[in-house]
C-alpha cells in the first residue's frame, strides 16, 4: 500500500460510504476556490482531489473547483484571490503561506482552509491553533528553531568538516523572515558559520551559486518555498554542477536530484485538508475547527547524488531515513 495513503485508509476507510451518501443527498453543487503558489506539476492538486473523493465530494457532481495558480510569481496572488472572491466561491483552499495570506487579505467572510501555511499565528492568519477565530482554519507547519536546527545538524552529520553553510531564502515569502531569524539562532548554537543568500526569481539562481563558489561554501540549506519547488530541477542541476550538498524542506527536491530533505509530507497535508473542506461544507465554522500541524517529519536521502558528490552517508543516518533514493 502506498505509504502516503496508508493513514487515510485506516482512519477514513470505514466512514467513506456513509459520508459519500450524505454528500450526494445534499442536492447543492458547491464551488471551491483553489489558490496555490505553484502549479499542478507537484501532484498536490491530485492529493487534494483524492482526499475530497474519499469523503464523497466529486468534481462535476457535487463540487466545482476553480483553480488559480501563481506559477511561483507571488505578486499575482492578490489578483487571483480577488477573482475567486468575485466568483462567490463557497470556500477557498489556499497554500502554502503566500496564497493563504492573499486569501485572508481578499475576504473576511468566505471560509478559508490553509494548505500548510507556516507560522499562521505569528503572521496574523489566525488567533491561535486551538481557537483560530475568524474565517480561517486548516493545516499549518512550523519553521521554528527546533526544525531549523535539525536541518543544520543533518548537514553537519553528512558533510565532514563544515566550515560554511549557505542559506537560500526568498524575501517575497512572508514565512521566510521568521525562518531566517531561527536559522541565525540555530547556527549560533551549533557554531555553524552562515552565508545568507536570497532569490525571488529563478533567473537569480545562477548568481547565487556563483557567489557560493567564490565563498567556497561546504553545504547549502534551502528554506522551503513554492518558487524554489517549482524550479527544483534547475536548483538540483546547479547544485550538481557546483558540487554543493544541499538540504531542503520538501522531498520533491530530493526526487529531482538534490541530496537530502527534512520536512512534512505535503502530499499527506493536501489530502488531510479535504477533511476541513468536508466539515465546513457541512456547516462547521472555521473559527471552531482547531488548526492541525504535522505530527511527523520525514528524512529523505538521495544516495545516488551523495555518490556523485563523493560523500558517504553515515549508516546511522541511512537507518533513520524514511526513504533512500538509489
Amino acid at each position: 500500500m502506498n505509504r502516503r495513503a496508508f493513514v487515510f485508509e485506516l482512519t477514513l476507510g470505514a466512514l467513506v460510504p456513509a459520508l459519500a451518501a450524505q454528500a450526494q443527498t445534499t442536492g447543492k453543487v458547491y464551488r471551491i476556490g483553489y489558490l496555490a503558489a505553484d502549479s499542478r506539476a507537484l501532484g498536490f492538486v491530485d492529493a487534494f482531489r483524492e482526499g475530497l473523493r474519499e469523503l464523497g465530494w466529486v468534481e462535476g457532481k457535487n463540487i466545482v473547483i476553480e483553480y488559480r495558480f501563481a506559477e511561483g510569481q507571488y505578486d499575482r496572488l492578490p489578483a487571483l484571490a480577488a477573482e475567486l472572491v468575485r466568483l462567490r466561491v463557497d470556500l477557498i483552499a489556499a497554500g502554502p503561506t503566500p496564497p493563504a495570506m492573499a486569501a485572508k487579505n481578499a475576504t473576511r467572510t468566505i471560509p478559508i482552509v490553509m494548505l500548510g501555511a507556516a507560522e499562521p499565528v505569528e503572521l496574523g492568519l489566525i488567533e491561535s491553533l486551538a481557537r483560530p477565530g475568524g474565517n480561517i482554519t486548516g493545516l499549518s507547519w512550523s519553521v521554528d528553531l527546533e526544525i531549523i536546527a535539525k536541518g543544520l545538524e543533518l548537514l553537519k552529520e553528512t558533510v565532514p568538516r563544515v566550515h560554511l553553510v549557505a542559506v537560500l531564502w526568498n524575501p517575497a515569502n512572508p514565512a521566510h523572515a521568521i525562518a531566517m531569524r531561527n536559522v541565525k539562532a540555530a547556527a549560533g548554537s551549533l557554531k555553524v558559520p552562515l552565508q545568507l543568500l536570497e532569490a525571488r526569481e529563478p533567473n537569480q539562481f545562477a548568481g547565487v551559486f556563483a557567489t557560493m563558489a567564490k565563498s567556497r561554501v561546504d553545504a547549502l540549506l534551502v528554506v522551503a518555498d513554492g518558487t524554489f519547488a517549482r524550479h527544483r530541477a534547475r536548483l538540483a542541476e546547479l547544485a550538481a554542477k557546483n558540487r554543493v550538498p544541499s538540504l531542503h524542506g520538501l522531498r520533491e527536491h530530493v526526487e529531482a536530484g538534490d541530496l537530502m530533505s527534512y520536512g512534512p509530507d505535503l502530499i499527506v497535508t493536501r489530502r488531510r485538508a479535504a477533511s476541513f473542506v468536508d466539515r465546513i461544507l457541512k456547516g462547521a465554522k472555521p473559527a471552531d475547527l482547531p488548526v492541525e500541524q504535522p505530527t511527523k517529519f520525514e528524512l529523505v536521502i538521495n544516495r545516488k547524488t551523495a555518490r556523485a558528490l563523493g560523500l558517504t552517508i553515515p549508516p546511522s543516518l541511512l537507518l533513520r531515513a524514511d526513504q533512500v533514493i538509489d
